[in-house]
């Protein structure tokens, strides 16, 4: 977090080094307690931890580094258009000139980009501890609907606070949730709340999947997700694969060295590597081309490039094939492939 350099005498502070949250606290410092309360209201938790360690920190601040932090701010209110204010209801209302509400509807449904939703938004200010505490004694796809309002990082560790008989149900759970009814997440919202709130009418949202399951699970500690995986498997084997295919992609093999990169190129079919490389970032592709010997990456480079474009159905099939062989050639001990903190597998 940026801080305001402060030396042991006036002289010694450091002007030039406020900025960032440093410099957003002097402007916060600056309004009146009602105003400050409206704007950190309309903030996440972690901005308002941020802010609020600066504040402190800039409690004793100069003229200079408040004049410092006002002209930081209106030279970037300057560049800043308003273009985006009122967006949404303008492309909606645009739409449906153009279309007529129904077939706009339809449209706006596929191409509106995600927004968080505001359903069960006390999560984020409660502490994994307190989360689990609070659904300990409800059904498992109560569990499983709170935990995908929540980050993976936090998910995972509410999940590990859970009891053990319920955690490779939970995971199932949010791995097949389908779409979940406003009104029961209103309902939710009551039970863990304990406060009213306004029913909205009809609608669904879209929460869950294999994707989010994958990303709770990664977060988890090796010997939780071994066992889960292994629960998994025995009720529904085509979701647990497929949370263990999203929980290790292709692009997370940029985290393996050069040694164990090249005895997995080695067991790696080259037109299977080819169509996979296609479609890699230039990063993982230099890294992998650079394992091999240069007349084998030449090669390979040389084919991709006559190749010309190809089906992204095509590239991710290869792309899995090649992280299923990888996943094979660890299980046989030939390579290993980093996990989380300093575990191995």
């Amino acid at each position: 977090m940026p801080e305001v350099a402060l030396a042991g005498s006036e002289e010694g502070r450091d002007v030039s080094a406020l900025h960032g949250s440093a410099a957003a606290a002097v402007l916060l410092m600056l309004f009146s307690e009602d105003e400050a309360a409206e704007i950190l209201s309309r903030l996440e938790p972690d901005e308002v931890r941020q802010l609020g360690f600066a504040m402190y920190d800039v409690a004793d601040v100069e003229i200079e580094e408040v004049n410092q932090a006002l002209d930081q701010f209106v030279n970037k209110a300057k560049r800043r258009t308003t273009i985006g204010y009122g967006a949404p209801r303008h492309i909606r209302g645009a739409m449906h000139k153009a279309l007529g509400p129904e077939r706009a509807d339809n449209i706006l449904a596929r191409i509106t980009p995600p927004t968080a939703s505001t359903k069960l938004s006390m999560l984020k200010w409660m502490e994994a501890r307190e989360i689990a505490a609070a659904i300990e004694n409800e059904h498992p796809q109560v569990m499983a609907v709170v935990m995908t309002h929540l980050e993976p990082r936090i998910a995972a560790d509410v999940l590990s606070l859970l009891p053990a008989t319920c955690q490779e149900d939970v995971v199932y759970r949010v791995a097949t949730l389908g779409p979940v009814a406003l009104e029961a997440l209103d309902e939710l919202e009551i039970t863990l709340s304990n406060a009213p709130v306004a029913a909205a009418k009809g609608g669904t949202s879209q929460r869950g999947g294999t994707s989010e399951a994958a990303a709770i699970m990664n977060n988890v500690r090796k010997d939780v997700e071994q066992r889960i995986i292994k629960a998994l498997n025995k009720r529904d084997k085509n979701v647990a694969q497929t949370i263990e295919e999203e929980m290790f992609i292709f692009d997370n093999l940029i985290d393996l060295d050069d040694k164990n990169m090249g005895a997995m190129l080695r067991g790696v079919d080259t037109e299977l590597l080819t169509i996979a490389l296609k479609g890699a970032n230039e990063m993982l592709k230099a890294k992998m081309l650079g394992c091999m010997s240069q007349r084998a990456a030449q090669s390979i480079q040389d084919e991709m490039d006559e190749r010309g474009p190809m089906r992204l159905a095509d590239v991710v099939d290869a792309q899995k094939a090649v992280v299923a062989q990888a996943r094979r050639l660890a299980e046989q001990g030939v390579i290993m492939l980093a996990a989380k903190g300093d575990e191995f597998v």
